[in-house]
């Protein structure tokens, strides 16, 4: 009996078993699909149903596994771009800024190389004049006399500074070119040029490397020596025995601007000789030097910011290259007697040097606006902060010469680069004769009128630069007026008085007025000077008090008041505009140059 109830029971289990099975049967999830449909009709086998007959009965809806089929479907599969539009829309709109960087690229360099033309014909032209004003006004001093309140001839008081800062600045310029193109006469190139001439090709190219590196590093210091010379010069001094600071930092920029000139030199004698090399192994050494800078920069992350920077260096180093080619020009035309057919033989090395700098430029901010998802733009908003530049060297509140703004904009400083042109120049070109002289004046009067040429195209353009910019308001707003102290060293300027490299400037708008020109301010304006720097004399207007009289009792002061308690959540919205207000400002490009990046600098 009990082995008919264990029977029973082992075959109701099985039965239990034999049920979940079926209901978990994969072919259920193909009904579920709707690929095969169990009807009723479906054998059955072994309590499992008969797939393979229901796919014969459907032969269109599934396909042999054969090779045939296989190739077949790979000949004619097709899909559909639009699943993923906005990704191959980004890659053709990349597609089409890679083609707009060439145009976009030379329209900033060509505006930035007239740029670093004007500042180096201005200390050809118009820093000569400036210096001869100068000394003329210093001249004129003997017929104010010492006590007259106003001369009667040019109207000057006796308590008016001998020269403006602008002239001492200009007199300071004067009196280091003399000195370095007199210092100039003691290197003889030649004798550098045979002495590079004879180093192998390795060690030139190593060479050529290191000077431009030094290069870069003179003029980042330079600037930095220069503005030191003139904020020392023209700074407000109670004593006058506080001007004796000027003298170390003049010498100091006069042995700067001569090592500086010394080290362009070798520069140009390197190329020289990579130039008159039989096998033009080293010039072409040195071409592909620019292709190596592609490696260098391309695959790093650059900003805006970054970007402005690079392209600032790219600009001096053009001018810079241009410069020296037209040297080494000099330097052999001058050893083949002014013949013009050598001229020919050295214009396919010159095209070859200035074509691949233009095309290594064009490559390495292409790939690099590629890379960091940056538009083409980008180059107009850096067009718009170079004619800011010079637009607001022209206004009345000018706090810098514009020769020395582009310096700090590119790193571009024309000193040493003029010393070295005079000096190739006074020795390749001998003057003899009246008429000689005659051709230097009249090359004197060409310079002068293309430099104000160029200096009126620029200045037109540059206002239709900064009205595209929408930058018109910054051009009248003007620093915050803050009490400057004489007492300060020399070295520490008042960050209230300019812009300077290395910091930022808090700007206020004019509340009285709007952001519009004022009646008489133009770019001939002359700017003036702050009267704050000199402080009224301290007036005791206060009635005076007899002796004998008793001193008037001073009103009770109040109890003061307890200061009513604040809720954590106003304590805490108070700490947060706290923080807003103490903020960093986030730098625009006008409040950027070239040697404000430390940390992410890359030229």
């Amino acid at each position: 009996m009990a082995d008919v109830l264990g029977t029973e029971l082992s075959d109701e289990k099985e039965a239990e078993i034999e049920l979940k099975k079926r209901q978990k049967r994969p072919w259920e999830d193909l009904h579920r699909s709707g690929k095969i449909g169990i009807t009723a009709e479906l054998p059955e086998t072994l309590g499992f149903y008969d797939i393979s007959a229901a796919r014969r009965e459907q032969p269109e809806l599934s396909a042999d596994p054969s090779l045939t089929r296989f190739i077949s479907a790979e000949l004619t599969r097709g899909y559909f771009l639009e699943h993923n539009e906005a990704k191959y829309t980004e890659r053709r709109e990349r597609v089409y800024t890679c083609m707009r960087i060439p145009k976009e690229l030379e329209k900033l360099m060509i505006f930035g190389f007239f740029l670093c033309v004007d500042a180096f014909l201005y200390v050809f032209t118009l820093l000569p004049l400036r210096v001869l004003l100068a000394l003329l006004r210093l001249l004129t001093l003997p017929c104010c006399g010492f006590r007259a309140r106003t001369c009667p001839y040019c109207r000057r008081s006796s308590g008016s500074r001998l020269l403006q800062p602008a002239q001492v600045c200009d007199v300071l310029k004067g009196l280091i070119l003399v000195l370095c193109f007199s210092m100039m006469h003691y290197v003889d190139y030649s004798m550098m040029y045979h002495m590079i001439r004879g180093q192998s090709v390795i060690k030139l190219y190593i060479i050529y490397n290191m000077l431009e590196v030094a290069d870069r590093l003179f003029s980042s210091f330079g600037q930095d020596i220069l503005d030191a010379l003139y904020w020392t010069a023209t700074e407000p001094k109670e004593r006058k025995r506080d001007s004796i600071g000027v003298i170390p930092h003049f010498f100091m920029a006069v042995f700067y601007v001569f090592l500086h000139a010394i080290l362009i030199m070798v520069q140009a004698s390197t190329l020289n000789v990579a130039f008159n090399s039989h096998n033009k192994s080293l010039l072409t050494i040195m071409m592909s030097n620019n292709f190596v800078e592609i490696k260098g920069s391309v695959f790093k992350k650059f900003e805006k910011n970054n970007l402005f920077q690079m392209s600032n260096s790219d600009i001096k180093e053009r001018f810079t290259s241009y410069v020296l080619l037209l040297i080494v020009c000099l330097r052999n035309m001058e050893q083949f007697s002014w013949n013009p057919d050598h001229l020919w033989v050295l214009f396919p090395d010159v095209f070859m040097v200035v074509t691949s700098e233009i095309a290594v430029d064009i490559i390495k901010h292409a790939f690099i606006t590629k890379f960091n998802d940056i538009t083409a733009d980008v180059y107009s908003e850096y067009r718009a902060s170079l004619a800011f530049d010079l637009v607001s060297s022209r206004q009345k509140n000018a706090c810098t010469d514009y020769s020395d703004s582009v310096a700090r904009r590119m790193g571009f400083i024309p000193l040493p680069l003029a010393v070295l042109l005079i000096r190739v120049v006074m020795s390749s070109v001998k003057l003899q004769g009246a008429l000689s002289y005659s051709c230097v004046f009249l090359f004197y009067l060409g310079l002068v009128t293309l430099k104000v040429l160029n200096s009126i195209v620029l200045l037109g353009k540059s206002c239709v630069y900064v009205k595209r910019a929408n930058m018109e308001d910054k051009l009248f707003e003007r620093p915050t007026p803050t009490p400057s102290s004489s007492a300060k060293s020399p070295s520490k300027a008042d960050p209230a008085r300019c812009s300077t490299p290395s910091g930022e400037f808090k700007m206020e708008q004019i509340p009285a007025t709007p952001c519009r020109p004022p009646p008489s301010s133009s770019v001939t304006t002359q700017p003036t000077p702050r009267t704050d720097l000199f402080p009224p004399p301290t007036t005791d207007d206060s009635p005076v008090i007899p002796a004998n009289r008793p001193p008037t009792p001073l009103p009770e002061a109040e109890p003061e008041q307890p200061a009513p308690s604040l809720s954590k959540e106003e304590e805490g919205e108070a700490e947060t505009v706290s923080e807003v207000k103490h903020r960093t400002p986030k730098k625009d490009l006008l409040e950027i140059d070239r040697f404000t990046i430390c940390g992410n600098r890359i030229d």
